[in-house]
């Protein structure tokens, strides 16, 4: 009976069992007594394995615990908030509270490989911000026994252990973050992290050994001001810019949109009746071999180079015109290209993004907020909007793990209020507290994602006013709303256990909780964890049905239904009622609702369920 009955899983992917799944496909000859024999793989490998004592990359302070990080399940799931939600039946966009490392995890079954584009501003690690505390971070005990800074006494020998374990905690946080939010990008995906001169050069390192260095695209710098100004440091040297690390899935599957050609770099000084026009160079810039003579058919000049085009080409190039001859042989001929000549109508763009003013950036956040100024440094709204556009279409998925004061989710409203898209954004906020006396904290906010959630609401409606008052209207549908939900452990009592347990503890914990749901969860809680444990979207369509007394639930335009009260066990006939009258693909049930009055398992009753589901080709879940 067991093989037609889908167990719902009561963990996010265990990438360990995945990965050895993976290796032994690869290498049958690795496998012995059911483990990966790591040395039989070096063998097969031969010289592309690197040596053992000496090889490049990034080494810290604990990092076999940051990789071990990424690949542990969690048993955490999202509860729906929908006292903090706006339009939540209709809208796309995602709001989740809590710590990005569990909901990255969680965000696996359904966003893997869906994700178009990822912005992060993360701690700049300057020493007065936040770094998350992951309960795997090493204590100064076990940092100083690592790196061996403590005698036979335990006693601090230099007083370098504070920069170290300063640096090492920041990796350890941004590590397996990384791997994860890798995970969900498309093929042509792209990440862009914000970070400043503290840990530039380590996250360059990280990104390479995560998303490979063939796959970097470019490290984008932006000015912050334009002058020096307060109190100048000792070295009388002001920095005034931050960079933009940006990193692709796959760097041959990603292409930007680049910039419209700007009709200022074109012009027509001999009023050439094809319209506007520039001169570029003829010469080869790559390996061409493409040495000859071309001659000006007014002068005779002649003039000899390495061509980008061939003797052919240049000879028609000629004849239409289309070459501007020096008045001498100690110049270069140029061609003369003219503005709709360009298979590609647009232009690339550089690295130096320019200025972008961090001054307008909070006055924009302090003017939403009745001119408190509520977030610090909050990122320029415009230098977020040109990345995004630059990296998405107009359905793209976008995601910002270290949502902060919600900068990106506004950036991508924005966005699909210009151009008319329909970009969907999902932000995730740690709950960080906010100072007792900061502006924020008077203000009512307790944490940093009060803070996000407000200004997209706010800017969600900012938009929507400016939309209305605009002389150009528009009839397409603005999603300015999100669904909110809250980091919370399992809902499911035989599922709460902690993800540092073993595999025998685990197992142990499940066979000793007696029920399957926690009595004070709400169905709707349950439901949400159901389903996405089961990969479903975050912003699936749910309604509530009554049929044949059964208050379910239809899930996914009814391809889906749920009943899920622990209370009232099913009988066969209203079972058979529901699929005859709904017919879903899929039928999920709690392991609670196949008991007898008076609580006892009700095999009979699960077994003709089965038996019923099988004959009608619908998938049954078990929770």
């Amino acid at each position: 009976m067991e093989e037609t009955i889908h167990q719902v899983e009561a963990t996010t992917p265990n990438y360990h069992t995945q990965a050895a799944h993976d290796l032994a496909r690869l290498f049958p000859q690795a496998m012995s007594d059911g483990k990966i024999d790591l040395n039989v793989i070096k063998t097969l490998l031969g010289e592309d394995t690197a040596p053992e004592r000496e090889r490049f990359g990034l080494f810290w302070p604990g990092k076999a615990d940051a990789i071990h990080a990424a690949q542990i399940p969690t048993t955490a799931t999202l509860s729906p908030d929908l006292d903090h939600s706006v339009h939540w039946d209709t809208t796309e966009n995602i709001f989740i509270e809590g710590d990005n490392l569990e909901v990255l995890k969680i965000l696996q079954k359904h966003y893997y490989g869906k994700i178009k584009c990822i912005y992060i501003d993360p701690p700049y690690n300057t020493g007065k911000d936040f770094v998350y505390p992951d309960n795997y971070s090493d204590s100064i005990t076990n940092y100083l026994d690592i790196t061996g800074q403590r005698d036979s006494e335990g006693k601090i020998t230099t007083n370098s252990e504070s920069d170290g374990r300063f640096h090492s905690k920041w990796l350890n946080m941004m590590y397996p973050r990384l791997v994860l939010a890798r995970n969900l990008l498309t093929r042509d995906g792209v990440i862009f992290i914000s970070i400043d001169d503290n840990e530039a050069a380590a996250l360059r390192a990280l990104l390479d050994e995560i998303f490979g260095s063939h796959n970097f695209l470019g490290q984008f710098v932006w000015t912050t001001k334009n002058a020096a100004r307060g109190v100048p440091p000792r070295t009388m040297l002001m920095s005034n810019q931050e960079y933009v690390l940006a990193f692709g899935r796959d760097i041959n599957q990603v292409t930007f949109k680049g910039l419209n050609r700007d009709e200022s770099d074109f012009g027509n000084p001999d009023n050439d009746p094809r319209g506007l026009w520039r001169s570029e160079s003829l010469k080869a810039t790559g390996k061409q071999n493409n040495y000859f003579s071309i001659v000006d058919p007014e002068t005779g000049n002649k003039f000899y180079a390495n061509w980008a085009f061939s003797e052919e080409s240049l000879n028609q190039m000629i004849k239409k015109n289309l070459i501007i001859f020096p008045d001498d042989e100690t110049h270069t001929p140029r061609q003369k290209k003219f503005i709709d000549s360009y298979i590609n109508d647009r232009k690339a763009f550089v690295t130096n993004l320019g200025w972008f003013s961090t001054e307008n950036a909070t006055k924009t956040l302090m003017s939403m907020f009745s001119n408190r100024k509520i977030f610090d440094f909050p990122k320029p709204l415009d230098l977020i909007a040109f990345l995004i556009n630059q990296a998405t279409q107009e359905n793209s998925l976008i995601l910002d793990f270290f949502a902060g004061s919600g900068t990106t989710a506004h950036a991508v409203m924005q966005l699909n209020a210009e151009d008319g898209g329909h970009r969907r954004c999902i932000s995730v906020q740690l709950p960080e507290p906010t100072p007792e006396n900061s502006e924020a904290h008077k203000a009512g906010f307790q944490t940093i994602a009060d803070i996000s959630r407000e200004r997209i609401r706010r800017a969600g409606t900012k938009i929507l006013e400016e939309r209305e008052n605009s002389s150009s209207q528009s009839d397409h549908a603005l999603d300015t709303g999100f669904r909110a939900y809250k980091l919370t452990d399992t809902h499911f009592a035989k599922w709460q256990a902690t993800t540092d347990l073993t595999t025998e503890e685990l197992q142990g914990a499940l066979n000793f909780a007696l029920n399957s749901a926690d009595s004070h969860s709400s169905q709707y809680d349950l439901l949400t964890e159901i389903l996405l444990k089961m990969g479903v979207s975050l912003t699936e369509q749910i309604s509530q049905e009554t049929i044949s007394g059964l208050d379910v639930y239809s899930i996914a335009e009814g391809t889906m239904y749920a009943y899920l009260d622990a209370a009232h066990a099913p009988t066969l006939d209203q079972i058979r009622h529901l699929i005859k009258t709904c017919m879903p693909g899929r039928l999920i049930l709690l392991e609670d609702c196949f008991t007898d009055g008076s609580g006892h398992a009700d095999d009979e009753l699960k077994t003709n369920i089965v038996q019923e589901c099988k004959a009608h080709d619908i998938e049954l879940y078990i929770a």
